[in-house]
């Protein structure tokens, strides 16, 4: 690498970690100042607020790495515009492209690193911040879907519950079948469902069960049984939040379990998944966008470009929110839901490529 590409590529990683040092904390101050009394008033501990701040930190950095990484690329590039640094570049014979290329080994420095972190260091993050949100400051909130609960627990069982207190590990009016093919070979029925966790076995009250065979039923009734069955009791509602806190290898895997049980949840699950490939390559999209936007000195200055490059990111974070609340409550194909912002600002960024190299 030549000095030209050392000096670009040192300013643009060190002015992306300034705007981290420098936006972290002002996020952690202002969600301290909003949540301060509800965490006074739930009696939290000082050592699990600072392992939320941590879990915080990571969870926010990762969401927002390509928002505060196209910030701080406007800030510097219109710095050396302002400073006829690009003007001396350009005219001494490189090329655009060339001059572009700095910029790039930058962006995949980054979006490697955002691919680390999301795939699995923001999903232990995203455990801590979650658990101490719902236990704290939320207590009230219901994370779980827990009244008529159907899921399908493999190729041959399904099991259905009315209602279900993941606290108590306990449900009501509890159907389990039985199929074999097309044939139902068994189904159980009960009052009640006890997880009984010192046994991991399941107590089963008013128990009923229907067998079918040659044509002919066969019941049996008791009034308690305790029982295995193949299923935890926490898999009959994961929580909201479960895909985030997964591991690459691991949210495939549950993705595919709740697939098999018919969860409503998979356009989320999904969506979590597709962005950790869509937040890397958006990485390279906005540093296409910032380099082409603020090349030029302007009339205005710095100011214009941050103003342009803010409102650039802001129609960003639109489209991603619509279309990610779009295919998480209904049937939009997540695919498109995540990879159409980066479609239309790739699209942006190839426009705004060419004008700057005229």
């Amino acid at each position: 690498m030549k000095i030209l590409d050392w000096y670009i590529l040192k300013r643009y990683l060190f002015t992306f970690l300034m705007m981290l040092l420098l936006f972290i904390p002002i996020g952690i101050t202002v969600d301290l100042a909003e949540k301060v009394g509800k965490m006074i008033e739930n009696e939290a501990p000082f050592g699990e607020i600072t392992s939320y701040y941590i879990n915080f930190t990571v969870y926010f950095a990762n969401l927002l790495f390509p928002l505060f990484l196209f910030l701080s690329v406007i800030w510097f590039t219109s710095k050396l515009a302002n400073n006829t640094e690009i003007v001396a570049f350009l005219s001494s014979g490189v090329s655009f492209s060339r001059f572009l290329r700095p910029y790039l080994i930058g962006a995949t420095i980054v979006a490697l690193f955002a691919m680390v972190l999301g795939m699995y260091l923001a999903p232990i993050a995203s455990q801590g911040f979650n658990e101490f949100k719902f236990k704290y400051l939320k207590k009230h909130k219901k994370v779980q879907d827990t009244q008529d609960v159907y899921q399908q627990i493999n190729d041959n069982d399904y099991i259905y519950v009315r209602n279900f207190s993941p606290k108590r590990k306990q449900g009501r009016k509890f159907t389990y079948e039985h199929f074999e093919g097309n044939e139902l070979k068994y189904k159980i029925f009960a009052e009640n469902i006890q997880y009984i966790e010192e046994d991991t076995t399941y107590r089963l009250t008013s128990y009923v069960k229907r067998t079918f065979e040659n044509g002919k039923q066969i019941i049996e009734k008791v009034r308690r049984k305790d029982t295995v069955f193949s299923f935890k009791i926490e898999d009959l509602a994961p929580v909201e939040y479960a895909a985030e806190t997964k591991a690459y290898g691991e949210l495939l895997k549950f993705i595919e379990s709740e697939k098999r049980k018919g969860s409503k949840n998979i356009g989320r699950y999904e969506v979590v998944k597709l962005k950790k490939w869509s937040l890397p390559v958006s990485i390279f999209i906005l540093t296409i966008i910032a380099v082409a936007v603020s090349s030029v000195k302007r009339r205005g200055g710095m100011g214009v470009n941050l103003a342009f490059g803010i409102s650039i990111a802001m129609i960003y974070v639109f489209f991603d929110k619509i279309f990610g609340v779009m295919a998480e409550q209904s049937n939009f194909p997540a695919i498109i839901a995540v990879w159409f912002p980066n479609f239309l600002f790739g699209i942006l960024a190839i426009y705004l490529l060419q004008n700057a190299k005229r």
